[in-house]
């Protein structure tokens, strides 16, 4: 694959709306971003294109955690990153393997749960259950929530089971942004060595479009930080969520046409 003029703008295009969303919200690069490719582009170079501009990303948004918050994260959420990693090496093996249709359903049914789980309107049956058993806080229940977390981001850039998690701890603002960055950026390490080893850039050009990708992220980002304050929470909320449920919603229909067709 040797990207055109046309692709450059799609794949910076949907990596800057991707950091920009994250910038004010705290998370929804890997979703917005990943979506918004694969209702263009193959679904799988849409996953991986995104890898490093979503590492990229999470580098600079981890240090919205100083030093001792960030070590303090690190000792509670050790077991979720170290499991979540090796979760996502077995779904980025599963991704080498699923075909194309199949692919796009599921990441348009991705796209749509998570926007059925984290929007703020109303509450899903069965959320304070769900809340009830991320809320205890063991080594081992962490190490089993974030190797699911992992098979499931590892093969979908989908990370809504982590955003959902930790938001059941209700940690402040800035830790949670910062908490979400670090569990990305542990995680995102692994992927681009998996991605190598599962043969996922089939070309250097890809693995040259996703590392040049993570330029236009980052714009997208501190751009988005500046206007977390000056964007009200719901105006925010309401652009993002109806942004992906029109999204998933297309890559549902696009994929689904695929497989009848």
């Amino acid at each position: 694959m040797v990207p055109d003029g046309s692709t450059l703008l799609v794949v910076f295009g949907a990596v800057f709306a991707g950091g920009l969303v994250t910038g004010v919200t705290g998370f929804g690069y890997a979703i917005v971003a990943t979506a918004t490719l694969a209702s263009l582009l193959d679904p799988r170079t849409a996953i991986v294109v995104v890898i490093v501009p979503i590492l990229a990303a999470n580098v600079s948004l981890v240090f919205e955690l100083d030093r001792a918050g960030f070590t303090a994260c690190a000792r509670r959420f050790w077991a979720y990153v170290a499991a979540g990693a090796v979760g996502t090496v077995l779904g980025m093996a599963a991704l080498a393997q699923v075909q194309t249709a199949p692919l796009t359903v599921a990441l348009g049914v991705f796209t749509l749960g998570y926007v059925a789980a984290t929007q703020p309107w109303f509450a899903l049956p069965g959320t304070s259950r769900v809340d009830e058993f991320c809320v205890v806080e063991t080594h081992a229940r962490k190490g089993l929530l974030g190797f699911l977390s992992g098979i499931v981001f590892g093969a979908s850039n989908v990370g809504v089971q982590v955003v959902a998690y930790l938001r059941t701890l209700s940690l402040d603002r800035s830790t949670f942004v910062g908490v979400v960055a670090m569990v990305f950026l542990g995680i995102g390490i692994v992927r681009v060595g998996a991605a190598w080893v599962f043969g996922l850039y089939a070309s250097p050009a890809v693995l040259a479009l996703s590392v040049a990708a993570a330029l236009p992220g980052l714009v997208g980002v501190a751009l988005g930080r500046r206007l977390r304050s000056a964007v009200p929470r719901r105006v925010q909320e309401l652009v993002v969520y109806l942004l992906l449920a029109v999204i998933g919603g297309t890559l549902v229909w696009n994929g689904g046409t695929a497989l009848v067709g």
